[in-house]
């Protein structure tokens, strides 16, 4: 009999939990982030496009907390090629100033 009780403690607790976190989900206090979902334009750092050069260099375009970024990409590192001229890009792939 006691082991029943526990078990209907522990539900308890559990669901109350749980409407707990529906509540604050709702009112947009807690925000629960898997990898892999949600809304890409929600993303602070994002890969537009790679360009391989070599089997070995490559450039990439990047955008970082809404600017993009110009990165060249070699076996002795990486080299930010523009990073302060453009703002954002449109839907047809052109870049904004």
């Amino acid at each position: 009999m006691e082991q029943i009780q526990q078990a209907i403690v522990v539900m308890a607790v559990l669901t109350a939990l749980g409407a707990a976190l529906y509540v604050l989900r709702a009112k947009g206090v807690v925000n629960f982030a898997v990898k892999g979902i949600g809304n890409a334009s929600e993303r602070r750092l994002q890969s537009i496009e790679r360009l391989p050069l070599t089997a070995q260099h490559s450039l990439h375009l990047v955008r970082v907390a809404g600017r993009v970024i110009l990165i060249a990409v070699s076996p002795g590192g990486c080299s930010v090629l523009d990073g302060g001229g453009f703002d954002a890009i449109e839907n047809d792939g052109r870049l904004v100033r």
